[in-house]
């Protein structure tokens, strides 16, 4: 939702703001306090009906340069100052492939409006990331990511644009509020969620808590799933967007919940015993026997979602990202829009993966690039003819353009083992959640990267992360789910006043029309990882009837 903006004219603003007004004056003049090499565009008091305290809103750009094809970079930023104080910055690591400066409010998956970080006393910024999404309009549907063919802009997405533009915001808060900043937060989400892990190593000392949510770190190689499922849909149907109907998805769902759904003993649509239905649900049960069989698939389409869940492997079986968990949110809108079918008509309707995945693959995730056009045909044909013997192993790759390798760009430099010795020897606090039923990222190597943090650190990780996994959400808010959450003031708590979360509770959102009948106006204690919610005693509907619970 695009914010709407009240600006008011400084001498306007000195009446209206009464004993706030020397903010408005220092808004004028921040202009005159930017560090060299920055210029400020613009700086005006605001009203947005989505922010509870009159705001400055500095606009501004840095480290512009000519790049690769005589292409002009630059780091476009959003600085957003509230009146409303409390000693606390953020910063705002977008999603997508950037590109372009969003809001800068602090908003997270599962906060209300008035639980945004601005509302909690957060001055707050955001960026392009260092590149313009719409600077290559000629490039067709793949014009957001031509950026990839410059190195220093890879490397800004990936992560030094962070390192570029947190000091500079820094200086403006402290120079316009003439205090320093107390705490320093970083709140991501997707690909910001995978900028925030990596900032926990590359910057330790940088923040001091960070928000994670349903984080790709290890992007390159969650984009080879794009390919891989491609290929196990061309299996079923030529045309990708009828391989898997609505219906055959709502009875893969249906089934899932049949075996599942009362593991955690109770049944209400939603899948908290997750690992016990891991082992229990037998996907090769859903094919059909004869024709007469109904709540059934043909083994062709049961045999398309098992391929899909496994993952992408080469000709050796080896796997090349993760698995993914069986969960009732197979059925949302998200799910089909990433991975069979998308609204979009200048898509034609071709699924997220198709386009923004193949395109990113194509042109930011492998090395050297392959210059795909940026037409539909031409991404689909891409994904459909990637070889996972010859071409996965382009993540890793360089050459003397390209001297560090995607993987290394993208993921944290500890992914494999990690640590956060630095981080945590800093005071440093995270908190995670995932969607279980997360169709571009998966859960799983969420699940992964923190028992093996938990394991390099003898059990210890909970004293400085916590994970939360949430059933039936996809990616961000929507499915099935319990889905309005707040992990923002946990997380303050936490860095703030040193007191530990616990569970986080959960609720299902009266506006969300994916939930059943029987979620309505329910609450679930979203639980540490590896807790689960099971059912106690007392109430359906309300949280404290539930208990945290670990079942090996």
């Amino acid at each position: 939702m695009k914010a709407l903006f009240t600006y008011i004219a400084p001498t306007l603003a000195l009446l209206l703001l009464g004993s706030n007004s020397v903010y408005a004056v220092n808004c004028q003049t921040l202009v005159t306090k930017a560090p060299q090499n920055v210029e400020i565009k613009t700086t005006m008091m605001g009203r947005d009906k989505d922010v509870r305290s009159p705001y400055c809103l500095v606009s501004g750009v840095m480290s512009q340069r000519m790049g690769v094809g005589s292409k002009f970079y630059s780091i476009q930023f959003e600085l957003r100052l509230p009146n409303f104080w409390q000693g606390r910055f953020a910063y705002q690591f977008n999603g997508g492939n950037d590109g372009e400066v969003k809001p800068a409010l602090g908003a997270v998956t599962g906060l209300t409006s008035s639980q945004y970080a601005i509302n909690q006393g957060f001055a707050v910024v955001s960026s392009n990331g260092g590149h313009d999404a719409l600077a290559n309009p000629e490039a067709g549907l793949a014009s957001p990511v031509m950026f990839g063919h410059d190195p220093e802009a890879r490397r800004d997405y990936g992560y030094s644009a962070v390192e570029k533009l947190n000091p500079v915001a820094r200086t403006l808060v402290e120079s316009y509020y003439e205090s320093p900043i107390k705490y320093s937060y970083g709140l991501g989400q997707s690909n910001g969620g995978r900028m925030a892990m990596v900032a926990a190593t590359r910057f330790p000392t940088m923040f001091d808590g960070l928000l994670v949510g349903y984080p790709g770190f290890n992007l390159p190689k969650a984009a080879l799933q794009h390919a891989w499922d491609a290929q196990a849909l061309h299996r079923v149907s030529d045309n990708i967007s009828q391989s898997l109907t609505q219906r055959d998805l709502d009875v893969f769902a249906k089934n899932i919940l049949d075996q599942c759904d009362a593991l955690d003993g109770i049944n209400d649509d939603m899948i908290f015993a997750t690992e016990a239905c891991q082992r229990v649900f037998k996907p090769k049960a859903l094919v059909c026997r004869s024709n007469f069989d109904r709540d059934c698939l043909p083994l062709n389409k049961v045999a398309a979602l098992i391929r899909m869940h496994k993952g992408p492997h080469n000709s050796k079986n080896q796997s090349l990202y993760t698995s993914w968990e069986y969960d009732a949110g197979i059925r949302s809108n998200n799910w089909r829009m990433w991975k069979i079918e998308s609204p979009i008509s200048a898509w034609n309707n071709k699924p997220i993966s198709m386009v923004m995945g193949a395109a990113s693959l194509a042109h930011i995730f492998t090395t050297p690039y392959t210059n795909v056009a940026g037409d539909t045909y031409s991404l689909e044909k891409y994904l459909l003819a990637f070889d996972f013997d010859k071409d996965a192993p382009k993540i890793y790759a360089t050459n003397k353009q390209f001297k560090e390798s995607a993987m290394s760009i993208m993921t944290p430099p500890d992914a494999a083992k990690p640590m956060l010795t630095e981080f945590k020897q800093q005071g440093g606090k995270m908190m995670i959640f995932h969607g279980n039923s997360d169709p571009a990222f998966s859960v799983k190597d969420t699940m992964r990267w923190y028992d093996f943090l938990d394991f390099m650190l003898e059990g210890k990780a909970s004293e400085f992360v916590r994970f939360y996994r949430v059933p039936g959400m996809p990616h961000g808010q929507g499915g099935p789910s319990a889905d309005e959450f707040d992990m923002l003031q946990p997380l303050i708590t936490w860095v703030e006043k040193d007191k530990a979360p616990h569970a986080v509770i959960a609720k299902t959102r009266k506006d969300n029309p994916e939930i059943t009948a029987r979620m309505a106006g329910l609450a679930r204690p979203l639980c540490p990882y590896p807790a689960f919610a099971k059912y106690h005693t007392g109430d359906l509907l309300k949280a404290t009837s539930f208990r945290c619970v670990i079942i090996k």
